[in-house]
């Protein structure tokens, strides 16, 4: 039988009120919905990714998938082949929001925002006119899907200059644990995605709209997060197998799992090649995260543990920095690690001057660089020849 015929069910395999309250029509909104957002994520889903997602039995699922296919909302993108299971995706083309998640990470009065956009063109166009607006945006950039921006929280400027652009920042405010960003935009895409798409993304806890003098003004409110940078090196052995970029994305995907730190990017660093112990390419690697305050104070050991258990080599070292800011004198050490040689001692007396906590052994070095050099440009991080910039 076809995985996506009609499947017996019994008493207890029905749709449950706890797991998808509501009456059937509720219940058909609410399926529908899970399934426009895996389709905008993944492009597809399965019958047991909506199960998973939906906190319902496997044959409920498939109940709700023959129902949507006959009604003509979703339909098969690929039959079933063997041990790989049928795939679906909904037919709807609009999308409920384009904003997969906003947060903010808070240092004094500096604060940094991101949005995580599912469309790159949509993370372009908000840097773009973030940055022709000027307003509260004292630095924009983008990274992928991610657009981020930096302020300071109470700082006084001109309002966006909206004459050319779309949309903009106009203040940033803190109230307890909580960022307030107020953004600014012209009427039409901008508005919309103010006032329909931002308060559906993930991270946000409210936003309010208010529209005057041909102008839509939102306040977006988002949860004052910690930002860390996680530095690794030294995880692989010559024979051995083993990459310190893979053991990275590894540890991004256990940090981030439990929903106490927010993967912010994950980026390769390339050091000194004149170094005669070193393995192939001689990179280190680097984590940005935003975490929950109340999970910083366990985070290194967390941290330290992992990489310890899936390293390779007894070299391993790791580096953890909280902050925005990159002192002048450990990127100036980082800039030395990529020329030439630098001691251990060396490198964890600079460490603790800092205040960047270390583990492991020789591979600290490389990952106090790694720390060090999270401001720096792609080009800068992957070919020597491009000198360290002043942050």
């Amino acid at each position: 039988m076809a995985e996506h015929e009609p499947l017996k069910t019994s008493p207890e395999d029905t749709i449950k009120p706890v797991s998808v309250p509501g009456g059937m029509v509720a219940r058909r909104g609410q399926f529908l919905q899970t399934m426009r957002q895996m389709t905008f994520e993944a492009g597809h889903f399965t019958t047991a990714e909506l199960a998973e997602a939906a906190a319902v039995p496997r044959s409920t699922a498939q109940d709700w998938i023959n129902r949507l296919l006959r009604e003509g909302c979703i339909f098969l993108k690929e039959e079933k082949h063997g041990r790989n299971p049928a795939r679906y995706a909904s037919r709807s083309a609009m999308p409920s929001t384009t904003c997969r998640r906003i947060f903010t990470t808070v240092d004094g009065e500096e604060v940094e925002i991101y949005h995580e956009c599912l469309s790159s063109g949509c993370a372009g166009f908000c840097e773009f006119h973030h940055r022709k607006a000027g307003g509260a945006a004292l630095s924009v950039a983008r990274d992928g899907m991610l657009f981020r921006e930096r302020s300071r929280i109470g700082i006084t400027v001109p309002e966006p200059d909206l004459t050319n652009a779309a949309v903009g920042l106009a203040a940033v405010r803190r109230e307890g644990n909580t960022i307030i960003q107020t953004i600014r935009s012209v009427y039409g895409g901008p508005a919309y995605s103010l006032s329909s798409m931002m308060g559906q993304a993930k991270g946000v806890c409210g936003v309010s709209i208010r529209s005057a003098d041909g102008q839509v003004t939102g306040e977006v409110r988002t949860r004052a997060l910690m930002h860390v940078t996680v530095g690794i090196d030294d995880t692989d052995r010559e024979g051995c197998g083993g990459a310190t970029f893979a053991l990275s994305q590894a540890l991004l995907k256990y940090l981030t799992e439990s929903g106490e730190a927010i993967g912010i990017r994950h980026q390769v660093a390339v050091l000194s090649q004149d170094i005669e112990e070193k393995t192939a390419g001689n990179s280190c690697s680097f984590l940005e995260l935003a975490v929950e305050p109340e999970a910083v104070t366990g985070l290194a050991a967390k941290i330290s543990r992992f990489v310890e258990e899936e390293s390779v080599s007894g070299n391993w070292g790791v580096a953890i920095a909280r902050g925005l800011h990159v002192p002048a004198d450990l990127l100036m050490l980082a800039a030395r690690i990529r020329r030439e040689r630098v001691t251990k001692e060396e490198v964890l007396a600079a460490a603790e001057r800092c205040g960047i906590e270390t583990f492991g052994g020789r591979g600290v070095i490389g990952a106090v660089a790694a720390v060090a050099l999270r401001t720096q440009p792609q080009e800068v991080l992957l070919d020597l020849a491009y000198p360290v910039q002043d942050c």
